[in-house]
C-alpha cells in the first residue's frame, strides 16, 4: 500500500469511529429515560436534544476552521502559529458560549415556542436545557481540540475523547436515575459531566504530548491573521446555516405529507447519515493531509494526496451503493418493525441508492476545500447548491409529491460537487504554484 495511502486510513479510520460513536451520547439519554415509564421523558430529551444539535451545529466553523489553519501551520513547521490557532479557537468558543449561557432563557423559550412543545414536556425539557447549558463551553472547545488535533494528524485523540465522554455518560447518568432517582436532571447532569471530562481529558492529551504555549497577548490579536481567522469561521458559518436551511425544510415538508410519509423520509435519511459518518472520515484526512501539504509548499505530494483521496470516495461510494442496492427491504426492516412503513419506503428507496454517488465528490472536496482554508468556495458551493435544492422543489414537489423533494436533495448533493470541482484551482500549496 503506497504510503499516502496508510496515511488517508490512519485518520480516517480514527475519524469514522468518532463519528459513529458521538451520537451514543444522545441515544444513551433517550434509552435512560425510556426506562422511566412515561413517554413524556423521551419527549422531553428528543425536544431539548434536538434544541442542543441545531445550536451546536452553528459552531462547527471551530472544529473546521481550527483544523486547516493548524495543518498548514504544522506543515510549514511553524509551532507557534499552531498554537495562536488553539488559544484563537479557544478564546472565540468560551465567549460563544458564555454568550449562550447568558442568553439561556431567550433561547430556551422561543425554541421551544417555535417546536409547540406540549407543557408537560416543555416544562422537563425546559430543565434539561437550565442544566446541560453550563456544558456549552466544554462542548465548543473540544470542537476545537478537536479541529487542533486533527491539523497535527493525530486523529486518535478526539477518538479516545470521544470514547470517554460515552462511557463517563453511561456510568454517571446510570448512577444518578436509578441509583439517586433524579430521573431528568440526573440525565441532563450525567450528560454534563461527560462533557466537562471530556474537555479535561483532551487538554491533558495536548499539554502532555505537545507542550502548547501561550503566546503574548499582543500576538494573539495581532489585526492580520485575526482577520484571517474571522473570516474563515464566517465562511464555514454561513455555510452551515444553508446546511440547516437544507435540513430542516426536508424534515418540514416530510411532516406536511403526514406521519408515515415523514416516518419514511426520516428512515431513508439514515442511511444517507451513515455513508456521512464514512465520508467524514476521509474528508477529515483530506483536511490535516492536504493542510499539511499546502502549509509545507509541496505541491506533488497534494496532487497525489487528493488522486487517492478521491480513489477512497469512489470505492466507499461503491461499497455503499452496492450493500444499499442489495440490503433493500432487509435494512428497514431492521430500522423498524413497521410493516406499513417498510412498505411505503420501498418506493422511495431508489433515492438512497443514489446517495452515495451524488454525495461522494462533495464530501471528497470539503476536506480538501477546508485543509487549504479555502472557505469562500466552499461556500459559494453551498450557497449554490441550496439555491438549487428550493428551486427543484418549488419546480418539481407539487408535480411529483415527495418524489420530488427526493430528487431536489440529489441535485443538491451533485451540485455541491461540481462547484467544487470548478472551484479546484483554488487549491494550491504556499509557493503559490496552482495545481
Amino acid at each position: 500500500m503506497q504510503k499516502i495511502n496508510r496515511e488517508i486510513l490512519a485518520l480516517a479510520i480514527p475519524s469514522i469511529i468518532t463519528n459513529i460513536t458521538t451520537p451514543l451520547l444522545a441515544l444513551m439519554d433517550v434509552v435512560i429515560v425510556g426506562h422511566m415509564g412515561s413517554p413524556v421523558y423521551i419527549a422531553a430529551i428528543a425536544v431539548g436534544g434536538t434544541l442542543f444539535n441545531m445550536m451546536y451545529w452553528l459552531f462547527a466553523f471551530l472544529r473546521m476552521g481550527s483544523s486547516g489553519l493548524t495543518a498548514q501551520a504544522n506543515g510549514a513547521d511553524n509551532g507557534i502559529e499552531s498554537n495562536l490557532v488553539l488559544i484563537r479557537g479557544l478564546l472565540v468558543a468560551i465567549i460563544a458560549s458564555l454568550i449562550i449561557i447568558l442568553l439561556q432563557n431567550v433561547i430556551c423559550k422561543y425554541a421551544l415556542d417555535f417546536m409547540e412543545v406540549e407543557k408537560e414536556t416543555r416544562e422537563l425539557a425546559d430543565l434539561y436545557f437550565s442544566i446541560l447549558v453550563w456544558g456549552a463551553p466544554a462542548v465548543l472547545c473540544t470542537y476545537s481540540l478537536s479541529g487542533w488535533f486533527l491539523g497535527l494528524k493525530n486523529a486518535k485523540a478526539p477518538m479516545w475523547v470521544s470514547f470517554i465522554i460515552n462511557i463517563t455518560n453511561i456510568v454517571v447518568s446510570l448512577i444518578l436515575v436509578f441509583v439517586f432517582k433524579l430521573k431528568i436532571s440526573g440525565v441532563a447532569t450525567g450528560t454534563l459531566s461527560a462533557q466537562w471530562i471530556g474537555l479535561i481529558i483532551g487538554m491533558i492529551i495536548a499539554y502532555k504530548k505537545y507542550h502548547p504555549t501561550i503566546p503574548p497577548i499582543r500576538v494573539i490579536v495581532d489585526s492580520k491573521e485575526l482577520k484571517r481567522f474571522f473570516s474563515i469561521n464566517t465562511d464555514i458559518f454561513l455555510r452551515t446555516l444553508c446546511l440547516i436551511a437544507v435540513t430542516v425544510w426536508f424534515t418540514r415538508v416530510g411532516s406536511q405529507q403526514g406521519t408515515i410519509i415523514l416516518a419514511v423520509n426520516t428512515l431513508l435519511m439514515q442511511f444517507f447519515i451513515l455513508f456521512s459518518y464514512f465520508m467524514d472520515g476521509f474528508a477529515f484526512a483530506g483536511e490535516s493531509l492536504c493542510g499539511n501539504f499546502i502549509g509545507a509548499g509541496n505541491k506533488t505530494g497534494l496532487h497525489t494526496c487528493i488522486n487517492a483521496l478521491f480513489k477512497w470516495g469512489t470505492l466507499m461510494a461503491v461499497i455503499f451503493s452496492i450493500i444499499y442496492f442489495l440490503g433493500g427491504s432487509s435494512l428497514m426492516s431492521i430500522m423498524t418493525t413497521d410493516d406499513v412503513i417498510v412498505e411505503h419506503s420501498k418506493e422511495y428507496y431508489y433515492w438512497v441508492i443514489a446517495i452515495p454517488f451524488a454525495g461522494f465528490a462533495s464530501f471528497t472536496w470539503d476536506g480538501i476545500f477546508i485543509g487549504a482554508t479555502q472557505t469562500r468556495a466552499m461556500l459559494i458551493s453551498m450557497a449554490t447548491s441550496t439555491a438549487i435544492y428550493f428551486i427543484m422543489y418549488f419546480t418539481l414537489f407539487h408535480r411529483l409529491g415527495n418524489h420530488g423533494l427526493w430528487i431536489a436533495f440529489i441535485a443538491y448533493l451533485l451540485t455541491r460537487g461540481i462547484i467544487l470541482t470548478l472551484l479546484r484551482h483554488r487549491i494550491r500549496p504556499k509557493t503559490n504554484t496552482i495545481i
